[in-house]
């Protein structure tokens, strides 16, 4: 494992703002296209449904899930899909290659790029509401289905900010209702290893640069959530953030206690790679050194 794990140069980011554009959770044109149920749409649908990847959660999709894949691939962000990456109780991430204009988007030469596919049925929709709750983005929440669709594009925005920001983070391409496209963090069609998944061999400069991103991520007014070896992956020589979906603004009610929780799961991994630090030195450097925005 290289040395460098390439901190991203701040100066070469956008400053995110202090402002917090509202997230609508409204219908989609993806529902819309449900409803009418073309030939077009009925076609792609079938295709969509007989492919050996989607099989095995075709019964969790609902119709208009299928729309918000049909409306990707017309609008040139999806241009063929690939295999299953992970499968989790809330989502299903694939590869998929890059249409036309993802591939404008994308600031690497790569062809290949990820899409997450969230559950309406989702089993752990109650504590997705937890990190929604208190967020300034979103109005009042409703049922299931709103929940989902505010979670999708909750995550969606966030990675935007987050680029902003200076972190390291997949680059975000297009969200359609329950479905997100983004950056594919890998090589091929494998995903790039997690950080606990390789040798760690300069445990504090990787630390460091995890540091930094936690601090940058609280300056714009982040909290990860749930950050960890887990969702840390290292691609390049870089260190990648990935899974910002739970990341809540710093003026959630749990704030505090998730920054908490995210210092004490990094410090643990880094003091067992051999850097002695805590949790709490980890908290006490970000609010020493951080000065998020309002």
């Amino acid at each position: 494992m290289e040395n460098g794990y390439g901190l991203l140069d701040q100066s070469q980011a956008e400053e995110p703002g202090d402002e917090w554009e509202e997230i609508d959770v409204s219908d989609t044109e993806a529902d819309q296209i449900a409803r009418k149920r073309d030939r077009e749409f009925n076609e792609f649908r079938k295709r969509i449904k007989d492919a050996d990847q989607f099989k095995v959660a075709e019964s969790v999709f609902d119709e208009a899930t299928f729309a918000a894949l049909y409306r990707l691939v017309q609008g040139g962000i999806i241009d063929a899909f690939g295999g299953p990456v992970s499968t989790g109780k809330e989502a299903n991430v694939y590869t998929a290659r890059a249409g036309k204009h993802a591939q404008e988007k994308l600031e690497t030469d790569d062809t290949e790029i990820a899409v997450k596919i969230y559950r309406i049925s989702a089993s752990d929709f109650t504590d997705m509401r937890d990190y929604l709750v208190g967020d300034p983005r979103f109005e009042e929440l409703g049922d299931k289905k709103r929940i989902v669709l505010a979670w999708t594009r909750k995550e969606f925005a966030n990675l935007k900010r987050a680029r902003k920001a200076g972190v390291r983070v997949p680059q975000p391409l297009a969200v359609e209702r329950n479905v997100l496209a983004m950056e594919f963090i890998g090589k091929g069609t494998s995903r790039a290893k997690r950080l606990d998944e390789v040798n760690v061999e300069n445990p504090q400069t990787a630390y460091e640069v995890v540091r930094e991103y936690i601090r940058r991520l609280y300056d714009a007014g982040l909290v990860h959530g749930d950050l960890s070896e887990y969702n840390l992956l290292f691609h390049r020589g870089q260190i990648v953030v990935i899974d910002v979906g739970q990341a809540v603004t710093i003026h959630h009610p749990n704030a505090e206690e998730f920054l908490k929780r995210d210092c004490e799961n990094i410090a643990s991994f880094f003091s067992r790679q051999g850097y002695s630090v805590t949790g709490n030195e980890l908290v006490s450097y970000i609010r020493e050194h951080a000065d998020p925005y309002p």
